[in-house]
């Protein structure tokens, strides 16, 4: 009796059941785009680290992220090949490079060398070519997602690094760069060759322990054996860059704001609609409380109703959210939504309509049931 009260009510005023849905899908909406945002942020900027397959990156002292830092020398390398308990070391390097597009244009990249025999710091997702074909003279890999942006049409297409000529041999898909410089591939040598590094310099060194070191031990082992360096293990390191660009730049913060702001909007759209709602029903109301219906009966169902909202709202609500995702698959922004957002958001549209229905209950509870006799 009571769900078929509330949905009643609730479809009594179609067009006030549309604004209420409108409230919750917009907050289920914005909500669950922003998390996904965030989330497909932390992805993107840690991407490259978190697929490297190392145990331990050895940085330059004092770095922040991932994306800017200072080189490294040779010395260092052969300190960290002679360490204990170290298996294989991978010389990395990324610096920001000029790309010459084919039509003369021009964009920024960030070029990553890597030594593809070692196994650690290359991509992967290939769509296009294979990692093996580094192995040719100025060869470098690209992201799909960013061919339109670097004027790629196809495969074997002439561009230029920092003036120096290049072909591109392969193609992936959803290595994203959250600096908006798109991440190109290249063997190590190659990539040396388009930075501006001087001779026998690197950025990072990339490590593998032998079996049975945890990367925790190689760590403090490389730190104990390697002077004037920083050392992390991969997960450290990722996390490390994570937030540094999401909370230190500010960018997390301000996506997490909008969800805040998202779910504020939603409850008071939900709430002034639910209110309305209970004002025109309340000769009704107090027909029930006047017919002996406790308090409690009458709060079951503007929660009722409030739940109702909630479903049809959050079902309508996460359509439009995963359609968003599917979309974000072609594109340079990613969204991710996982399942235990999609649970948790659920949760919290039926916190938030439930909350909203707090008005109308205090409404109610202090209704005059003498009401019905007297009209409106």
């Amino acid at each position: 009796m009571i769900l078929t009260i509330a949905r009643q009510n609730l479809l009594h005023d179609k067009v006030r059941l549309v604004v209420t849905l409108t409230g919750v899908v917009f907050a289920v909406v914005l909500i669950t785009i922003q998390i996904g945002l965030f989330i497909g942020f932390t992805h993107t900027i840690s991407a490259v680290i978190d697929n490297s397959r190392a145990d331990v990156w050895v940085t330059s002292p004092g770095v922040k992220n991932f994306d800017i830092a200072l080189p490294l020398t040779q010395e260092k390398y052969y300190k960290v090949i002679s360490t204990p308990g170290v298996k294989t070391a991978s010389r990395f390097i990324i610096q920001f490079a000029d790309w010459k597009k084919p039509d003369k244009g021009q964009e920024s990249i960030e070029i990553i060398g890597y030594e593809p025999d070692k196994g650690m710091g290359g991509p992967w997702g290939f769509v296009s070519g294979s990692a093996k074909m580094l192995d040719l003279s100025d060869s470098v890999i690209a992201d799909q997602l960013y061919m339109d942006k670097l004027g790629i049409e196809k495969l074997g297409e002439q561009i230029e690094i920092n003036s120096r000529k290049a072909r591109v041999v392969g193609l992936t898909r959803g290595i994203r760069s959250f600096t908006t410089s798109p991440f190109v591939f290249a063997e190590y040598e190659t990539a040396h060759r388009f930075s501006h590094l001087r001779d026998r310099e690197f950025t990072y060194v990339l490590v593998r322990g032998e079996d049975g070191v945890a990367p925790e031990a190689l760590r403090d082992m490389l730190l104990k054996n390697v002077d004037n360096v920083d050392a992390y293990t991969t997960r450290d390191f990722s996390q490390k860059t994570r937030d540094y660009w999401m909370f230190n730049t500010g960018a997390g913060t301000s996506i997490l704001m909008a969800a805040f702001l998202g779910l504020v909007v939603g409850t008071v759209i939900v709430a002034q609609t639910l209110y309305a709602t209970t004002l025109d029903h309340l000769p009704e109301f107090a027909t029930l409380k006047a017919m002996g219906a406790p308090n409690s009966y009458i709060c079951k169902i503007l929660i009722a109703q409030a739940a109702l909202s909630a479903v049809l709202g959050y079902g309508f609500g996460m359509s439009i959210s995963y359609l968003a995702v599917s979309i974000s698959s072609f594109a340079a922004m990613a969204i991710i939504v996982p399942p235990q957002v999609a649970v948790m958001m659920f949760f919290l549209t039926l916190i938030m309509c439930v909350t909203s229905s707090l008005i109308s209950i205090r409404k109610v509870m202090t209704l005059d049931p003498a009401l019905v006799f007297k009209g409106r």
